[in-house]
């Protein structure tokens, strides 16, 4: 009889907003996905980089605008924390409103957040997880 492995894979996902209800809805979308994990959430970038070095995700959602130091700084931070680390950059604004560099460093992609949802993330996750 063959015997079956259980897939444990996880993407294992922190949650950084300085808005409580983006985080809630965030992390209740990343809970029903099969496969998907929140392994934290953050309110500053500052705490993201700590979250990030203890509890070591796949991918950061993180929002542009925070207090202290904003999601592209944080993302850069991450990276270098911990390197693998995916971050995306969330916002409200559309990118070409935002001034970041979307391709800078530590940032895997942006998200704008009325998109997202389970089959966004899953698309956004196959594409960036695979990228050199």
């Amino acid at each position: 009889m063959e015997e079956r492995v259980a897939s444990t894979a996880q993407v294992r996902v922190l949650v950084v907003d300085d808005h409580r209800p983006f985080r809630f809805a965030a992390a209740a979308v990343i809970g029903r996905m099969p496969g998907w994990e929140v392994a934290g959430v953050a309110e500053t970038g500052e705490d993201a980089v700590d979250a990030v070095a203890e509890v070591h995700p796949d991918l950061v959602l993180m929002d542009v605008n925070l207090p202290g130091i904003d999601g592209a700084e944080a993302a850069a931070r991450v990276s270098a924390a911990v390197p693998g680390t995916r971050t995306v950059l969330c916002s409200t604004y559309r990118l070409e409103d935002l001034r970041i560099d979307p391709h800078g460093p530590g940032i895997a992609g942006y998200l704008h957040k009325e998109e997202l949802g389970a089959p966004v993330l899953r698309a956004l996750w196959d594409r960036i997880s695979t990228a050199a």
